[in-house]
């Protein structure tokens, strides 16, 4: 089948990495796929282009609307005719909706990726509109019980289907590589904390670092690495010297190399505000990494209380200082085998490609639903005919 994915934006985003290799999954069982990103393009849009994935941008700015974009968006769908558009994030879903009052498309699939993704005009549209799409996915059962309980969505049209991670590229890395990346980054036998995510308020890295700035009372060789980027790294670099923190938190910028990023590391920490289903969690989880969370959204989906980490109330730094603590107690072994039965959860839940077969199952029963029966493969004389 015929397949564009829509997104608001293909840059750092756990939604645009779980974009990028769902395409790339869906490319490899026989599918055409498409990505078209209402943003310019960022990392995972260049990467997905690297991939050889046709990747295109319809240039508009964030926050901004554009009726040219949408024109645009409905040109391409005119021209390359697929079969299902699947949207991601609140203001593609919303534009999708608008798309299909303006070209055909035989079925239209929303994904949500967060717990909240927007104000209340942002959620009106959403209601208003929910007669426009065939159906709707969400990362994750908490924020599917957000969008039902406060009659966003109906639950009959919305199917949980989590987010998905490669755990094969977490798990068979080099001999070495452990040692290796400690050494470039100038590490040594101290215990090594690790934070990948955008440098925005829902991560609240204002609570991590007060929460660090706890832990290292305690234990003052450890070490906090941070990757990524975000509107806030001034102001989290500026609080950072107000705890004196300089010395054991380094921030290393935006990595293409996270699975071996992530061997280098103790345990992982996210001290996030609200979630969906954070990408990063189950990266985390799929390098046998324990975690240390905050209870929010899809979080306690993925750790286990005493079994894969340790969870905290969202902004408590105190209470997520103790937990680090907790961790960094036990001895190696308990670690190790924290963070194996942490792994095996993330391959039995969340790997790639069951979500993947989660997806194109809905498409065929939603395609069905119209009429439209296809065959696992589109052959090439049934592309040929289109």
């Amino acid at each position: 089948m015929r397949i564009l994915f829509l997104s608001t934006s293909m840059g750092m985003g756990g939604a645009d990495k779980l974009l990028l290799t769902a395409a790339d999954t869906m490319r490899a069982h026989g599918h055409e796929v498409r990505i078209v990103s209402m943003t310019p393009l960022g990392p995972m849009g260049f990467e997905a282009r690297a991939l050889g994935l046709p990747t295109e941008s319809l240039e508009m700015r964030r926050g901004v609307p554009d009726p040219r974009g949408l024109l645009q968006l409905a040109r391409m769908v005119r021209s390359w005719r697929p079969d299902v558009v699947h949207s991601h994030m609140v203001h593609a879903n919303l534009m999708a909706r608008m798309l299909r009052l303006m070209v055909r498309v035989p079925v239209l699939v929303s994904t949500i990726h967060n717990i909240y993704e927007g104000g209340g005009l942002l959620m009106a549209g959403y209601r208003l509109s929910n007669g426009l799409v065939d159906h709707m996915t969400i990362v994750s059962d908490a924020a599917a019980d957000r969008f039902v309980s406060e009659r966003i969505v109906p639950r009959s049209m919305l199917t949980v289907v989590p987010n998905g991670v490669d755990v094969d590229r977490f798990q068979h890395l080099p001999a070495g590589t452990r040692e290796s990346m400690r050494s470039s980054l100038s590490l040594g036998k101290e215990f090594v904390w690790l934070a990948v995510g955008r440098f925005e308020i829902a991560k609240d890295y204002p609570n991590m670092l007060e929460a660090f700035a706890g832990v290292c009372e305690r234990y003052p060789d450890a070490k906090l690495l941070l990757v990524g980027r975000g509107s806030l790294r001034e102001e989290t670099e500026a609080l950072l010297r107000q705890r004196n923190l300089e010395k054991s938190v380094r921030f290393l910028g935006v990595r293409h190399d996270i699975p071996e990023v992530m061997s280098s590391a103790d345990g992982y920490v996210m001290s996030s505000a609200w979630e969906g289903m954070p990408m990063v969690l189950l990266e985390a989880g799929a390098a046998a990494l324990p975690i240390v969370a905050t209870r929010v959204g899809g979080n306690q989906e993925v750790v286990g209380e005493g079994e894969t980490g340790y969870l905290a109330p969202p902004r408590d730094p105190a209470a997520l200082a103790a937990a680090m603590q907790r961790l960094m107690s036990l001895s190696g072994a308990e670690r190790r085998s924290m963070g194996a039965r942490g792994r095996e959860h993330v391959r039995m839940h969340y790997g790639l490609q069951r979500v993947a077969e989660q997806w194109e199952a809905l498409y065929r029963e939603l395609l069905a639903r119209k009429g439209m029966q296809l065959s696992p493969q589109l052959s090439q004389e049934q592309s040929a005919t289109r």
